[in-house]
């Protein structure tokens, strides 16, 4: 079967686009065709580069706020590179509807958090404040609502007496980069089975 395409979007250094890239080798049912920013300072782009993956910019800044005029951008190097598979990962504009319907059912995206709690920004913060005993990150289908869509896997990460946002986030980051490539592999096979890792420290 010839591997499916991805083409990875980033706003900043890539960690997560890194570890799906380094996980697309051997029998990986998909390749990465494209790294593409909306910032051309985006340290992912050189990172990606040194691996020998194309790379593209689109500068959401000229647009001035009209996403629809910046998402039709988006398409020429996404299209150009025969993508078949989107993974937003850090990607930090908001896409529209209409975007998100030319890529329904090829879209992922990850978010720090154990949706459906804690959609949209801040949530390490947001999951101290109220308590919680556990935390972690999600794969999920994208679809127009934010942080929505079929859930595709999931990590647990136990809060620890002490945790602030910021140890909190490095523990989850840590999770993430084994979520993602995983849930990335079942994907490009045709396997949306939600998948759950086992609880990280």
């Amino acid at each position: 079967m010839t591997p499916k395409r991805v083409a990875i979007l980033i706003s900043g250094g890539g960690s997560n686009m890194l570890a799906l890239l380094d996980s697309m080798t051997g029998d990986h049912p998909a390749r990465p065709c494209l790294v593409l920013s909306n910032d051309p300072a985006a340290g992912g782009l050189a990172r990606a580069a040194a691996r020998g993956v194309p790379t593209a910019v689109v500068d959401h800044r000229p647009f001035k706020g009209d996403r629809a005029a910046f998402e039709a951008e988006l398409m020429t190097p996404l299209l150009a590179a025969r993508t078949e598979i989107v993974c937003l990962a850090g990607f930090m504009r908001v896409l529209t509807a209409g975007f998100v319907a030319q890529w329904q059912g090829r879209m992922l995206n990850i978010h720090p958090s154990l949706l459906p709690k804690y959609r949209g920004l801040d949530t390490h913060a947001r999951a101290l404040a109220a308590g919680e005993a556990e935390h972690g990150c999600t794969v999920h289908e994208v679809t127009a609502a934010l942080d929505d869509g079929p859930i595709l896997g999931q990590a647990r990460v136990r809060i620890r007496p002490g945790d602030t946002p910021q140890t909190l986030a490095a523990r989850v980051l840590e999770q993430e980069h084994r979520l993602y490539p995983a849930v990335l592999r079942r994907f490009a096979a045709g396997d949306r089975t939600p998948l759950r890792l086992d609880p990280g420290t």
